[in-house]
């Protein structure tokens, strides 16, 4: 996708389609994971299926968005079902629609203002994402029972460790919840790296962004009881910033 395309006046139609599309592809993904939902209740405490029924309404999204181009690249996990604490450097909310690419459910660590818009917190809801309110102790905490309560029923927990998106691009300070919950569950830290997904939402317009963004998986972290938190944090983030590093000089942006 040429970044001229960005510029061409045909980006206003392309974007009001993509809306379109967007809108109508979360309408339709309603009723199908309520059903999922129903269906595998009984036996999926995890909620496996209905976020992975969930997720492939992204995938549509972003896959008929003609400004888009998404790649997956790296060491997908053989087993879907093995939990990770996946981790990932955060440039915009369209990475949400890049990550879940990833040919395996996880539950999301997300902000509690996702969970009171319409349609879309129902399904987050259904999915069993995780509600965090920013600034409340006591949600930060609730929120860690649940990411291990999520592991704890083999399904993979994502996380963006540096809490928001970054505004200057660079790769911010990692907070350590995730990476304390990783051990005290014995679960692999799961680094990925984003790049590309900043210029998909271009800031004060509506108005969708010509890119090519890419989601490298990288290698697990193990962990061990009583392992140092700061040693597995840090050691997540020097992984991760040297792969964005390397995705930039691949795409040109270096």
């Amino acid at each position: 996708m040429s970044e001229a395309l960005a510029r061409f006046p045909g980006r206003t139609v392309l974007s009001i389609w993509a809306w379109l599309v967007l809108g109508l592809t979360v309408l339709v993904a309603l009723p199908v994971v309520a059903l999922v939902w129903l269906a595998t209740a009984w036996r999926d405490p995890g909620r496996y299926w209905a976020g992975y029924t969930f997720r492939k309404a992204a995938v549509v999204i972003a896959g008929l968005n003609p400004l888009w181009r998404f790649t997956v690249s790296g060491q997908v996990p053989a087993d879907p079902r093995r939990p990770y604490m996946v981790v990932a450097n955060h440039e915009s909310f369209v990475d949400i629609l890049l990550i879940a690419h990833l040919p395996f459910e996880m539950k999301w660590l997300a902000k509690s203002d996702f969970f009171s818009y319409p349609v879309v917190g129902w399904l987050m809801r259904m999915a069993g994402d995780i509600r965090l309110v920013r600034h409340d102790k006591a949600s930060r905490s609730d929120g860690l029972v649940q990411m291990a309560d999520r592991l704890g029923k083999k399904v993979s927990v994502m996380v963006f460790p540096e809490g928001t998106r970054s505004a200057s691009g660079e790769l911010g300070e990692f907070r350590d919840g995730a990476f304390r919950v990783a051990i005290e569950a014995g679960v692999p830290i799961l680094p990925l790296a984003v790049i590309g997904t900043r210029d998909a939402l271009v800031k004060h317009d509506w108005r969708f962004g010509a890119t090519h963004a890419e989601v490298r998986v990288l290698d697990p972290i193990q962990t061990e009881p009583g392992m140092d938190v700061a040693t597995l944090r840090e050691t997540a983030r020097t992984a991760i910033a040297a792969a964005v590093e390397e995705l930039r000089r691949e795409h040109g942006r270096g």
